[in-house]
This record gives C-alpha cells, structure tokens and sequence, in this order.
C-alpha cells in the first residue's frame, strides 16, 4: 500500500524570514491525520532569509536530522559544537536529556534551503550528541546510507531502528530497495520528479509505503530520501 502526501497539502506558513512546509503536524499546524509516519515526527521543508535563523532553543529525546540543499547553515549548539553546513552534507544531533542549539543562515545575499526531520528514539534519557558528514554526488549514485542505528557504511548514527538512504537520479535511472517482512518506509522527494512504484511524485512529495516488497525508484533530475522503518 502506498499513500501519496502531495507538496501542497502540507502545512504551510510564510513568516516573511521563514517559508515552511510541514509534512506532519508541527508548531502552529495541526492535522490529526498527519501526526507522523512510524518513528517519523516531523519532516520540515524550510527556506530561510539571508541573514535570519532559528535562535537558541531547547530540544530533548528526539533524534534530529538535518539536511541542506542550497545555501549554508551555521550550527551553534549548548555541547560545544559549531559548523557551516552546505550541500550535501547531513547533521545528526540526538537531543536526548537536553540540548540547546540555534540554526543561521550566514549569508547577506543568499536564502538556505534545508530540510529538518525528527525521528523519536528507542528509548528517552539518551546523553547528547552530534554528527555532520558530508555525501558526494558520486557516492549517492543508487541508494546511499546515510544514517543507520549502527552507523554501518560510514552512516550518522541514529538511536532508533530505521535506515536513511539519501540518492541523485538523472532522468531515467532507477534505484531498488527491498523492504522486509514487518518493515514501512516514507519516500520524499528533496528535488526533480520520481515515480515510485509507478506513482509520479514532484518535488516536496512524500509516500508512505507499507506491505510492499520492492520499491522501484524512477528519476528525473531528482534527489530523494528514503526511510526504512520498523
């Protein structure tokens, strides 16, 4: 079974600095049929002003992803941690017992485009922590892994028991994921068009998938993030 949540159908707000999409019920947006996917919380599309940022602000037991596809992000966090986040690179941080951190986009001239997701952990009371890589175009030829439970592969790590792969399709070329017995997954599309088991999907569209076996993803100048999830 698959289920398509259109881009547009999403919570969307414009604060003038911040024009935000939410996928699943989130601040000011409720949907009660949207209230996230499995261990999925929340997927946030944001672009936000040169200049502007989410100040300091307290976070805990909730593993936070972030992802940025143009511009740059500057990171300050209550653990000591400081970065410029760029394109194709991922961030982890897992809140756990409590952490503060602001997000800035550094540039006078240039918006940021990022995507924030948050996934609950298997368990509360986690100790904070942080992680940033950076994926290449090459290396996200297919389906790469980029966050795991075990960090496999060079992954982020995450405290739950799901598996991120981040992937770039030139028009025409396809990825396959097998999903185990028991297992769900959410595609969303980051840019371009897919089909997903022969269902076209846009840029800011997600699809939520249970009892499939095979995922078929078709590109067309796109990148996706695909979740495996418990």
């Amino acid at each position: 079974m698959i289920r398509i949540r259109k881009a547009q159908e999403r919570g969307h707000f414009n604060h003038g600095w911040l024009d935000t999409w939410h996928t699943f019920s989130f601040s000011d947006y409720y949907d009660p049929d949207h209230m996230g996917f499995r261990s999925l919380r929340v997927i946030n599309d944001d672009r936000v002003a040169p200049g502007q940022g989410f100040g300091m602000h307290g976070h805990r037991d909730m593993e936070i992803v972030t992802f940025v596809l143009e511009g740059s992000l500057e990171h300050k966090d209550s653990l000591g941690n400081g970065s410029i986040i760029k394109p194709g690179e991922l961030q982890r941080m897992s809140a756990g017992t409590g952490v503060r951190h602001s997000e800035f986009n550094p540039s006078p001239t240039e918006a940021v485009h990022l995507y924030q997701i948050w996934l609950l952990p298997e368990r509360n009371g986690l100790t904070p922590s942080y992680e940033q890589k950076t994926f290449t175009t090459e290396e996200k030829q297919g389906l790469r892994l980029v966050a795991s439970r075990d960090g496999k592969d060079g992954s982020l790590t995450i405290h739950q028991d799901a598996r991120l792969f981040l992937s770039s399709l030139r028009s025409g070329e396809t990825a396959v994921h097998s999903l185990s017995p028991g297992r769900h997954a959410w595609l969303q599309v980051l840019k371009g068009k897919a089909t997903l088991n022969g269902h076209p999907l846009s840029a800011g569209d997600g699809a939520a998938v249970s009892d499939e076996a095979k995922l078929e993803i078709t590109g067309d100048d796109s990148e996706i993030l695909l979740f495996d999830l418990a």
